[in-house]
This record gives C-alpha cells, sequence and structure tokens, in this order.
C-alpha cells in the first residue's frame, strides 16, 4: 500500500499552525474584570496616564513636578512598565460629530462652511500618518508569591519557552483562577496607590476597562485590520 506523502505533510502542518498560532504565541490566558491573566498565573492592570507638558511651567514649578515624580518612583516597592505610545489621530468619531451637527444648520453659508471644514478633516483622516499623538499607560504587575521582581525579570527566552508550552489541564486553570481570586485586591491597592501618586503632581490617570483593554491590544497586533474597520464604520 503506498504511503500518502501529501496527507502526512498536511498533519504535521497543522500541529506546527496549532503550535505557532496567535492564541499560543501571546502570554495572555484571559481578561476579565479590567484585569489581564497571563498564563503564568501573573496579573496585570493597565493605566491610562494623561501627559503633562512642563514647557508650559517654570522653572520652579518644573522642579517641583520632577522632584515629586523622583519621590514617587522612589516610593514604590513594586516595578513598573511604563509604556510610550506613538500612534495617528483617529478623527472617526470627531468626523461623525461634525457632519452631525453641519446637517442641523439653518444658514446656507454657515452650513457651506461646515461642509468644508468637514471635508477638510476628512482629508486629514485619509492620509493616515499626518498627525500622531502619544499614549502613555503604565503597567501594573502582581504574582499571588509576590515575588514580582524575580518573575518579571526572566530572560526573554525563559518567557517565550513558558508561553509555547502545551494547553493548559484543569490543574492549572484552577490554580489561575484561584491566583486571580487572591490577587485581585493587591493589584487593585497597588493601582490606587500609583493613581494617588501621580493625581498628587497633576496627573490624571484611569484604570482601563476590559474592552479598552481588548481594543488597545487588538490595534497593538493587528494595526492595519482596526484602521480598515475604522474607516468601514
Amino acid at each position: 500500500m503506498p504511503f500518502d506523502f501529501t496527507s502526512q505533510t498536511k498533519i504535521q502542518k497543522s500541529k506546527q499552525q496549532n503550535m505557532f498560532n496567535t492564541e499560543t504565541m501571546l502570554a495572555i490566558s484571559e481578561i476579565k474584570n479590567d484585569t489581564l491573566i497571563l498564563k503564568d498565573g501573573g496579573l496585570r492592570a493597565i493605566l491610562r496616564v494623561e501627559g503633562l507638558n512642563l514647557d508650559l511651567k517654570n522653572f520652579e514649578e518644573q522642579q517641583i513636578v520632577l522632584e515629586q515624580y523622583k519621590k514617587f518612583l522612589n516610593g514604590m516597592e513594586f516595578p513598573l512598565q511604563i509604556i510610550v505610545r506613538n500612534t495617528y489621530l483617529d478623527l472617526s468619531d470627531y468626523l461623525g460629530y461634525v457632519k452631525t451637527n453641519i446637517a442641523q444648520i439653518e444658514n446656507p453659508t454657515l452650513q457651506k462652511q461646515g461642509e468644508s471644514y468637514y471635508a477638510f478633516l476628512q482629508n486629514i483622516d485619509m492620509q493616515q500618518g499626518l498627525i500622531y499623538t502619544k499614549e502613555f499607560y503604565i503597567v501594573v504587575p502582581y504574582y499571588a508569591s509576590e515575588n514580582d521582581n524575580k518573575e518579571v525579570k526572566k530572560s526573554w527566552r525563559e518567557k517565550l519557552l513558558n508561553v509555547l508550552q502545551a494547553k493548559d489541564s484543569v490543574e492549572k486553570i484552577v490554580a489561575r483562577y484561584r491566583s486571580f481570586l487572591k490577587g485581585k485586591r493587591s493589584l487593585e491597592t497597588r493601582c490606587g496607590l500609583i493613581v494617588d501618586g501621580l493625581w498628587s503632581m497633576g496627573i490624571g490617570v484611569e484604570r482601563v476597562g476590559t474592552s479598552d483593554i481588548i481594543s488597545l491590544l487588538f490595534r497593538c497586533y493587528n494595526p492595519l485590520i482596526h484602521a480598515a474597520e475604522s474607516k468601514i464604520s
């Protein structure tokens, strides 16, 4: 009986696809209650931080802010990850707002000016990259073992090998859920300390919710698809 090399190749290819698909390559197991749960049992919260323009402050005010920021960082007893994300300015929501209001203008001259303004903004939005903006985030980690420094500072090779492990067993899922229940309150306490510390410097901070976390991750890993869907909607 002849051996079917084609079917064997398909089986091997299928195994490789299952092993290296997006789901297995990401360290994230699930997202719930505004918290990322990692496959190794670690928890992550994401805080969105408003930018602070020091150029608008005088020298004394700048020094006060910098000193407060130093004290804030030195007072942290756990590691933080600060992310600065460069992205183009998405005008989709604002375009919808402008279009709705233009339709309500009764004066023909003002309505014509509004339509010209709308066309100008639409042209900018279509040419992505003309206007860039920065987004600031703080990623707050927590491990039930309270050994954050050791876990966070693992080499990327070790982290990759952990991510590429086989699918979760029932024991791993149960242990991860228990770790989530135990660590959620401690993670919220850490977030509260960061929020209070930054608010004291006049820097606005908010916890990123579950839906916004999913949207943020989707934009990071699928920027072209996200842009195309934004244009369709």
